[in-house]
């Protein structure tokens, strides 16, 4: 027989291991599915910290049966209204109809029609898009679940991983990896006047009110003439404050993160736009879409990324 302090050892060594390999899985799937919320969020008024806790407990971090065979994060069953495709699954009774979808974001976007339009739900959109308890407590209340804990549970998920920051993000925002840094310069000055971020691998800084492309490029030690090409704007380009400036040239292809990924256009977007907030060449955005010469996006169209 072991000795109980080996025993015990073995039991914090499976314990361990098995928190990481759950806290990967988890890292993995909020990743990848951050925008959809966020997206969802603009659109319909649901906490995106709310959406991604939902799906990562009702879905298993998207290892669930019915997330992998039926692309169901959310665990929503037929209904009276559903008229799709379904599969059979044990719930609270055998053999209970579950909607399939084609696709997760099918499903994201089913999640929130399923939330705004129904009336014991109405209730919640009258709290703040920040009230992430608020809402938690209220989905268990309107009876999405059964769990009695089930309120505490999506708390837990949003606070140990942060959730909460992509309720006050908007489309596009949460793939810019961001970063607080310091660059020197040839000068001997720093960069430290400016926000510095990367993107993509690329570094890039956020140009503040009254800011030129020839200042910018001259503390970096580059020619403004190169900065332009980098940036993909002309000669007589003005710089906005807010505006994304990048120090090398972008790559032709997006973070593999962004694989199969779409961006939502926004009132007002260019490509050009676009382009930077991803940290990639116009010509790719039109190479992924097929899109005409000269084209203008249009509000709520989906761009695909890579």
């Amino acid at each position: 027989m072991r000795e109980p302090h080996i025993l015990l050892i073995a039991t914090l060594l499976w314990l361990s291991t098995t928190l990481s390999a759950q806290n990967t899985h988890y890292e993995t799937y909020i990743e990848t599915y951050k925008e959809m919320a966020i997206e969802q969020m603009h659109r319909h008024g649901i906490p995106a910290s709310i959406t991604l806790a939902q799906g990562l407990l009702e879905s298993g971090a998207g290892r669930s049966m019915l997330a992998v065979k039926a692309n169901n994060h959310f665990g929503i069953k037929c209904g009276g209204t559903w008229n799709g495709p379904y599969m059979l699954k044990d719930d609270d009774e055998r053999n209970e109809k579950f909607r399939v979808y084609n696709s997760p974001r099918e499903s994201y976007e089913d999640h929130s029609l399923f939330l705004t339009t129904r009336g014991r739900y109405s209730f919640l959109f009258s709290l703040s898009r920040t009230d992430y308890k608020g809402w938690a407590h209220g989905l268990k209340q309107a009876g999405y679940a059964t769990n009695p804990r089930y309120a505490y549970s999506l708390i837990d998920i949003i606070e140990r991983y942060d959730l909460a920051r992509f309720d006050h993000m908007k489309p596009g925002q949460s793939q810019q990896h961001r970063h607080t840094t310091t660059l020197s310069t040839p000068q001997g000055n720093t960069s430290q006047q400016w926000n510095i971020g990367r993107c993509n691998d690329n570094y890039y800084v956020i140009a503040r009110s009254g800011d030129t492309y020839a200042a910018i490029a001259q503390a970096m030690g580059i020619s403004e003439r190169k900065l332009r090409k980098y940036n993909e704007v002309g000669r007589k380009h003005t710089l906005q404050a807010g505006d994304i400036v990048y120090l090398e040239k972008k790559r032709k292809k997006a973070d593999r993160s962004m694989k199969g990924k779409y961006h939502i256009v926004q009132t007002g977007e260019s490509l050009h736009r676009i382009a930077q907030l991803y940290g990639i060449r116009i010509k790719t955005l039109y190479q992924n879409n097929d899109l005409p010469d000269n084209y203008v996006p249009t509000a709520g169209q989906y761009l695909r990324i890579r």
